[in-house]
């Protein structure tokens, strides 16, 4: 599949060598290499989590950009069974434009959550309201 993600006109990424994540409960995340993401169009931002399946997150903004706010996240050092996504950068579809294959992404339900809804996606998930406990 070709992924692109955008700000506005500006091209963030671009691959076809992608990986898709899927966690218990939520739509795929889509992982893309360093190798083809423009950084120079991104800056580290605070933020911190803990998966307990992947490790410790790393958050990523737009460079330039006064609010800070994290449009993407990477794990530098996953735990052993994600190390194929070492450094590859997951990006929000409600903060940033993503596409699969041409198909605008829509975001996951809820603030905390990355994943990416696409019309071959069937719920239910976590992110709506009631959902919290799953």
């Amino acid at each position: 599949s070709l992924i692109e993600v955008k700000a506005g006109d500006k091209l963030l990424a671009r691959t076809r060598r992608s990986k898709r994540v899927l966690e218990t409960a939520s739509p795929p995340t889509v992982y893309i290499p360093p190798d083809e993401i423009d950084f120079g169009s991104l800056q580290r931002v605070d933020g911190a989590s803990i998966c307990e399946w992947k490790g410790a997150a790393t958050y990523w903004g737009l460079a330039g950009v006064g609010a800070r706010q994290p449009i993407g996240w990477s794990y530098p050092a996953p735990r052993p069974a994600f190390l194929p996504i070492r450094d590859w950068l997951c990006f929000y579809p409600g903060r940033v434009e993503c596409y699969i294959d041409g198909e605008r992404v829509r975001p996951q339900e809820g603030g905390f959550y990355g994943g990416w809804v696409t019309d071959n996606i069937a719920g239910p998930w976590k992110g709506p309201p009631g959902t919290g406990h799953w």
